[in-house]
């Protein structure tokens, strides 16, 4: 099954499911949906940067700073993003992910709830080689740098994920 074929729960502005459908027909039709982000982090507390395959349906070649994905129909957030994380990161036995908020996104290529969560991995990676071209660990610095400089092309939702917990943490914008 391709990824376009992967059943989703369709969802209204309050989160709410009202139906499932295709992701490719969800996608085409902009109808809402949930996703989730997990910021993981080293054991020195580096924050997982990745550039996305030039095949994903979504924001292809660009990077991100979370790992994540949609939910499948019946999935709930959290196990979503245990199952993402560890899928992307490429390890097993991952603690669960850390709830922090949930909002919804709504800009370049469409909406969908998001709740952002975060993890430690003190294992060793492989990132899923369909899922991430290339990957490193940056400090908090070098990934504000790595923004702020505008020379990467970063996916927006994860760039408004990215603000939000910057200001949910209290962080100067």
């Amino acid at each position: 099954m391709s990824a376009a074929d992967e059943v989703l729960d369709v969802v209204d502005r309050d989160d709410r499911v009202t139906g499932q459908a295709r992701r490719g027909e969800v996608y085409a039709r902009g109808l809402l949906h949930r996703c989730v982000f997990v910021q993981a982090r080293d054991a020195q507390g580096r924050i997982f940067v990745h550039r996305r395959t030039a095949s994903k349906l979504v924001f292809p070649a660009h990077y991100d700073m979370f790992v994540g994905g949609v939910l499948g129909a019946g999935e709930d957030y959290a196990s979503a993003a245990l199952r993402e994380a560890e899928e992307e990161l490429g390890v097993s036995g991952l603690p669960q992910p850390v709830p922090l908020f949930k909002f919804l996104y709504e800009g370049p290529g469409g909406a969908w709830w998001s709740y952002v969560h975060e993890v430690r991995c003190e294992l060793p990676v492989e990132p899923q080689a369909s899922e991430v071209d290339w990957h490193a660990y940056l400090t908090e610095a070098e990934l504000e740098r790595r923004v702020a400089d505008g020379t990467w092309a970063w996916v927006p939702d994860g760039l408004e994920a990215y603000r939000r917990l910057r200001e949910f943490r209290g962080s100067p914008q």
